[in-house]
């Protein structure tokens, strides 16, 4: 079931066949030979005021997918609908004002982080783009922002060399959160960090998300990060969007064999004991396909220990096998073959 907080909540963010392709090119004069199918042909939604995991494998398009949900890269095709408005449409001009009420997380706070400039300047540099609050407003509030997210007031005139790897990340968490936004895309925010770091931070990005009202679509390949922070989680392969559910959902009842090879690989430990007991998973079979030449019909076949003859002709549809549980496998899918489903 779905979280009872967001249950009855009208969509925030929708994804409509959104596709993000790179160009190929080779040849002495540089031709377009092919393309890089990075986003191809994903759809879902967000909820307001819930955090949606994306998880998978590095190369299956987690990062692009969020760039392009912002325009930080440029569709090849589909929408994004943010608050009943196509974004996707949208001139840089008419996308200016949008971007106050969606911002991003980057994965390395050193990098994402001008080292030239203070961290009081750094968080006070949205505000100055985008509202007519005075110097000394500016300065209150990022002022108060470091405070709210664990560090001193004092702080902002301190530069981003001086502080650690999560007390960095805690400063990029502030610069996102200075124009009060209300839908911030986090991408693999904490994986750069120490484990007991990770922890912390992603306990204040819970607080915060209550006391802003945010909504996160928070990316990772880590599982256990996922599972701590989100209500639902989509799982992608390959440019796809292999399965999505809630959360419990996911983790105590995968369908795709995708899912369940990702969290047969979580690290456990076992007695002697319990030797006997723990179910094997299926192997997964070599290694993530080129998405410049991805395989016909599933594109997970290729790795699939359960792949029949239909699944290197057709690509299978979603099917909802839950409430707001959708896996796209033609196991479960109408005429599929539920043989090896058990």
């Amino acid at each position: 079931m779905r979280n009872p907080a967001i249950a009855h909540q009208e969509k925030l963010v929708e994804v409509q066949q959104l596709k993000k392709y790179f160009p190929v090119k080779g040849g002495i004069l540089r031709r377009q030979i092919g393309h890089v199918k990075a986003v191809d042909d994903v759809s879902f939604h967000i909820y307001k005021g819930e955090t949606l995991g994306i998880v998978g494998e590095s190369g299956s398009g987690k990062s692009t997918l969020g760039r392009v949900m912002l325009r930080l890269l440029e569709p090849t095709e589909g929408n994004v609908i943010f608050e009943g408005q196509n974004i996707s449409t949208l001139t840089q001009r008419e996308l200016r004002p949008v971007r106050r009420s969606m911002q991003i997380v980057f994965q390395d706070p050193f990098a994402s982080l001008n080292s030239k400039m203070s961290v009081g300047e750094l968080i006070e540099e949205p505000l100055i783009v985008q509202t007519n609050l005075s110097k000394r407003k500016r300065k209150e509030q990022a002022a108060a922002l470091l405070e709210k997210v664990g560090l001193q007031a004092d702080d902002r005139h301190k530069y981003p060399h001086e502080f650690s790897g999560g007390q960095r990340q805690r400063i990029s968490i502030a610069r996102a959160l200075v124009l009060n936004p209300a839908f911030v895309i986090c991408d693999e925010p904490v994986s750069a960090l120490d484990v007991s770091i990770q922890a912390q931070v992603l306990n204040l990005m819970k607080d915060l998300q209550d006391d802003y009202r945010l909504t996160y679509l928070f990316i990772s390949h880590d599982l256990s990060v996922v599972k701590h922070i989100s209500d639902r989680v989509a799982v992608m392969y390959l440019g796809k969007i292999a399965e999505i559910a809630p959360k419990h959902a996911l983790y105590t009842n995968p369908h795709h064999p995708y899912t369940k090879k990702l969290l047969s690989s979580i690290p456990t430990i076992h007695t002697n004991s319990d030797k006997n007991t723990v179910p094997k998973q299926p192997v997964m079979h070599q290694d993530i396909p080129n998405p410049a030449n991805p395989p016909s019909g599933c594109v997970f076949r290729t790795r699939c220990p359960l792949a029949h003859d239909r699944c290197s002709i057709e690509q299978p549809t979603y099917t909802e096998i839950g409430p707001d549980h959708y896996v796209a496998c033609h196991l479960y899918d109408k005429g599929g073959d539920t043989s090896h489903t058990s």
